[in-house]
């Protein structure tokens, strides 16, 4: 059990009657559960002075099991540690129609110190019932590890609304964008090992996911294909997908963010499943991982400007009620789906979930209409500790 290290209140006044003797002795406790020394329970009058108070130190642990073994809310939203707003908005969204605990994915750079800005962030995280995966992001390849050793110690910090702290490590690898402008496999399973490794020691409370892969990739143009990309990952460091908690997946549906959600493969909703089989036939990974679907989602038509060659809106929002309806809540590999975004400027604005003037798309509202699961994660709960004013 991890405890925290914020003591919340000091609650005195609360009276009991407790001996307490001189400090040469070694107080035990009789059947009426005073305090008294080995002298006096054999008789002996040792030197003695009456305490009649004592209090209670009030503070949180995280409870003693795994969230796994408890009911889980699958529905998530991509959103940003800046935008108060946007904590509201998920709330209402994964929450909604007897939801509790569902997920948001959050970008965090590793390099970032700001305690005041992410002690806001998980304060209001703890407020609107919303679990965190904390994607990690501007990774230096070649100059990684004291930023990674800091991130670590700074994330700890604070106090997470749940037990398990669920980090991404870094996002699409196999794509020359984000990967300082060389995508390579070999460099990115040493920095997966190094972090996942550093984070553990900091806290093994730390649940250690993938960055997702771009699924469709092809093998050109600034990309590596999912799968050469994990057998290179593979071939660097032996059993690097072992070492992981859970597999993050970027599963959309290809081509052009359009196809239907009953489709399968890499180009799918369903990518997770191509690429466990994957880890499972080809690379010889037995290990079973829970599933993040940290980015996933139609484009729709409307926007700033109208892309006819995206859906329209109630079709895109049609599809993913089909989506969670029928493919992922079904599925028990799937312990979270955050599609991306809540919102975002041109060109990402056919993604977002709401407007530039907040107004939510159709696929908003016809998500908070699907029935949820009320979450119970292993979460922080209140105990006390009896301590002697006595001195």
């Amino acid at each position: 059990m991890t405890k925290t290290k914020a003591i919340l209140a000091v609650l005195a006044g609360t009276t009991g009657l407790i001996l307490t003797v001189g400090m040469s002795y070694s107080p035990v406790k009789t059947k009426d559960d005073r305090l008294v020394t080995s002298d006096v329970v054999q008789n002996k009058p040792p030197e003695q002075s009456i305490c009649t108070t004592y209090s209670y130190i009030e503070y949180l642990v995280y409870s003693d099991y795994s969230s796994f073994v408890m009911p889980n809310n699958k529905f998530g939203i991509y959103i940003y540690a800046e935008e108060d707003r946007f904590f509201k908005l998920a709330d209402e969204l994964v929450n909604s129609n007897g939801g509790d605990w569902g997920y948001v994915l959050i970008p965090y750079n590793i390099r970032d110190r700001d305690s005041g800005k992410w002690g806001r962030v998980f304060n209001r995280l703890a407020d609107k019932h919303l679990i965190p995966i904390i994607q990690l992001w501007d990774v230096k390849p070649t100059d990684y590890k004291q930023d990674t050793q800091e991130a670590a110690y700074f994330l700890n910090d604070f106090l997470w609304p749940v037990k398990e702290r669920y980090i991404s490590v870094y996002n699409e690898p196999n794509d020359d964008k984000f990967w300082a402008g060389d995508s390579n496999a070999s460099s990115y399973a040493e920095v997966l090992n190094y972090t996942i490794d550093a984070f553990k020691k900091v806290n093994p409370n730390f649940f250690m996911l993938n960055g997702a892969l771009n699924a469709s990739a092809p093998d050109t143009g600034g990309y590596i294909n999912p799968t050469r990309f994990m057998q290179e990952m593979h071939e660097e460091v032996p059993g690097i997908f072992d070492k992981l908690d859970g597999w993050a997946s970027h599963s959309y549906p290809q081509p052009n963010f359009s196809d239907s959600p009953y489709a399968t493969g890499l180009w799918s909703i369903q990518a997770y499943a191509s690429e466990l089989a994957y880890l499972k036939d080809s690379l010889g990974v037995t290990k079973p991982l829970p599933v993040f679907i940290t980015e996933t989602g139609w484009a729709h038509a409307q926007g700033e400007s109208y892309q006819a060659s995206y859906l329209p809106a109630d079709a895109a929002a049609e599809y993913y009620k089909i989506a969670f309806e029928q493919v992922w809540l079904p599925d028990d590999r799937v312990r979270a789906v955050t599609p991306f975004t809540i919102f975002y400027k041109p060109p990402f604005d056919h993604f977002s979930w709401i407007n530039q003037d907040g107004v939510p798309y159709a696929q908003y509202e016809t998500l908070k209409r699907i029935a949820k699961t009320k979450g119970e994660p292993a979460g922080l709960v209140k105990t006390e500790m009896k301590v002697s004013d006595c001195k």
